[in-house]
């Protein structure tokens, strides 16, 4: 267990090790990671899913919390959210996410 000076960094490198059991790539990758903040003693991260019906809705958010309060340690709640809007697609993901998937270039 960490206690990073930088929650929010530690956050975010800890979500880089998230990986979405069907695209096989990290959820930070995919830009499916829309803010990691700290608001009121409380870090809140905001993410999306690639579909509404996307079947690991509810487990991928929780190994989310479950990552992210690992690096940061017992001193910050952590609170994943799942968010709508921006609707996710695929101009989000980094260029190398993009690749892997075999999404030509800009």
């Amino acid at each position: 267990m960490l206690s990073p000076d930088d929650p929010v960094s530690a956050a975010w490198n800890a979500l880089a090790g998230v990986y979405d059991p069907e695209l096989y790539l990290d959820v930070v990758s995919l830009g499916l990671v829309y803010d990691v903040r700290v608001a009121d003693g409380v870090l809140v991260a905001e993410m999306t899913m690639t579909t509404p019906g996307c079947p690991v809705s509810e487990s991928l958010p929780e190994e989310a919390r479950s990552s992210i309060r690992r690096a940061v340690g017992d001193g910050l709640d952590v609170d994943v959210r799942v968010v709508w809007d921006p609707p996710w697609d695929p101009s989000m993901m980094t260029a190398a996410a993009a690749s892997a998937l075999g999404f030509g270039g800009t």
